[in-house]
């Protein structure tokens, strides 16, 4: 059986990742791909229950490191009880953040290094990595507009300025040193043209 296709999702917030990920699961089970969409942190038993203790409580509720920790370990169960097994039938994986956010949020945003952060993945998630990524950007305005529109953010939503300017240019700089399984999209257009873009950058397997 041929192994199946593990797609991400990434960007700051109010970018409108589970947006996308509804309509591209849609677009994609439309041509009798067998989807399974999922999230970070979250998406198995052990890594829903972590996600608690990471998006709530205040912004100093844990320090760079604790969370690097936690995310991990959650990404560990996820990867293990979720994402393999789905590649494994042949299934394709729609995930709203993975690895990558780390290495933006607490790498550029909290300062854990790029290393460190991978190391931790090697360990826990056995290096997986998507079979590409999508970055979606949104100008600050309109994540601010998205963001009031649902009502806030949650405790990784509301971290200050200076942080989601810092994961920004992480973001960005990630997706320039690696642009073969990276794609940047303008998620300021309307969700169905960002949804088109997606679907073109996945175009080479459908």
């Amino acid at each position: 059986m041929t192994r199946g296709r593990f797609i991400t999702l990434e960007g700051g917030e109010g970018v409108g990742k589970s947006t996308q990920i509804r309509a591209l699961a849609a677009a994609l089970a439309a041509r009798d791909i067998d989807v399974v969409t999922t999230r970070e942190p979250g998406g198995s038993g052990g890594a829903e229950a972590i996600r608690t203790l990471l998006m709530e409580g205040s912004d100093d509720r844990w320090d760079a490191r604790s969370e690097v920790l936690l995310f991990a370990a959650a990404r560990a169960d996820h990867v293990a009880r979720t994402i393999r097994p789905a590649l494994a039938r042949g299934a394709w994986v729609l995930c709203d953040r993975f690895v990558d956010s780390s290495r933006a949020y607490q790498g550029g945003g909290g300062g854990i290094t790029d290393a460190d952060i991978l190391t931790l993945h090697g360990v826990g998630s056995e290096g997986l990595l998507p079979d590409r990524t999508f970055l979606l950007t949104v100008s600050p305005a309109e994540a601010a507009r998205r963001l009031a529109a649902r009502g806030g953010s949650d405790r990784m939503g509301s971290k200050p300025a200076d942080y989601q300017a810092r994961l920004a240019a992480r973001f960005v700089e990630m997706a320039e040193a690696e642009p073969e399984r990276w794609r940047v999209i303008d998620a300021d257009a309307p969700a169905e043209q960002v949804t088109a873009a997606i679907l073109a950058g996945l175009a080479e397997w459908l």
